[in-house]
């Protein structure tokens, strides 16, 4: 017999996590599990991106990344409302990550196409007069990479520490559906070379007071309830601890060294609460 609490608990927990990535007041509701999507059952897609927590860990260490290649930082700063809407900006990737994962084929292709469109029509000048395009493949190509290595890295980290080698190029692979049709590339199709990429780009990656900027608004509290800003702030730590030690030098992040034990097991007990929470 379960505690009389537990099901009023379930209840709470995934409300709030259905919250976070749907918006009720543009009509959005959770992406259903189609089997006639890009992916489908028994994939590692499936898997990787079926953990939340991994997840929302995964995608900030993702945007500290992304963020220090001065051409993808000039595009978000340009043209993204994330300075004065961080969270709309999140919870809408989030979305698009459930529809091109969970959702139908069409689902997933008219999503691709509606950032593909935005993509298109975006471009300007960074600092040093240089000229960019949002649509730019190598651009593309350092945010899928990153994007790539870092929800596999927190997975990894949280969920499945035994994950193989041969399991973890299934999901670069797989994901590398989505790159290409988002215009990136070259599009790597093992983990180690998203790697690779990451590490022939590091040369061109750069920390100014706009990096500072948004990386400051991606790690504050400020806009948090309360009640969750201790989970928030456990989030934002296991992400920090999913830099690389150059990345977070660069962003002048302490290291997570002395806390990283504490980080890594509270974040692995808030996934299998919320993955309990999610499965009632």
């Amino acid at each position: 017999m379960s505690h009389p609490l537990a099901d009023p608990l379930r209840r709470a927990i995934a409300t709030r996590v259905v919250g976070l990535f749907n918006d009720p007041a543009r009509g959005e509701t959770p992406v259903e599990r189609r089997p006639d999507g890009l992916f489908g059952p028994g994939s590692a897609a499936w898997a990787v991106h079926g953990d939340v927590t991994s997840m929302m860990v995964g995608g900030i260490t993702g945007l500290l990344l992304q963020m220090l290649l001065p051409e993808v930082l000039a595009g978000v700063w340009d043209h993204s409302g994330f300075r004065a809407d961080m969270h709309g900006r999140l919870k809408r990737t989030a979305r698009f990550l459930a529809l091109t994962t969970f959702g139908s084929r069409d689902q997933a292709v008219d999503a691709i196409a509606r950032v593909n469109a935005i993509h298109a029509r975006l471009s300007g000048t960074l600092p040093d007069g240089t000229p960019y395009r949002v649509a730019d493949p190598a651009g593309l190509a350092w945010v899928h990479a990153t994007e790539t290595v870092s929800f596999l890295g927190a997975y990894r980290r949280l969920v499945r520490p035994d994950m193989g080698v041969a399991e973890q190029d299934r999901y670069v692979a797989e994901m590398a559906q989505v790159g290409e049709a988002l215009g990136a590339d070259p599009v790597p199709r093992t983990h180690r070379a998203a790697w690779a990429l990451i590490d022939a780009t590091r040369g061109r990656l750069r920390a100014d007071a706009r990096t500072r900027d948004v990386a400051a608004r991606v790690l504050s509290d400020e806009r948090d309830a309360a009640v969750s800003r201790p989970v928030a702030r456990l989030i934002r730590r296991a992400a920090i601890d999913g830099l690389p030690p150059w990345a977070r030098t660069l962003h002048g992040l302490p290291s997570p060294a002395a806390g990283r034990v504490a980080a890594r097991a509270g974040a692995q007990g808030l996934s299998r609460l919320v993955g309990w929470a999610l499965a009632g």
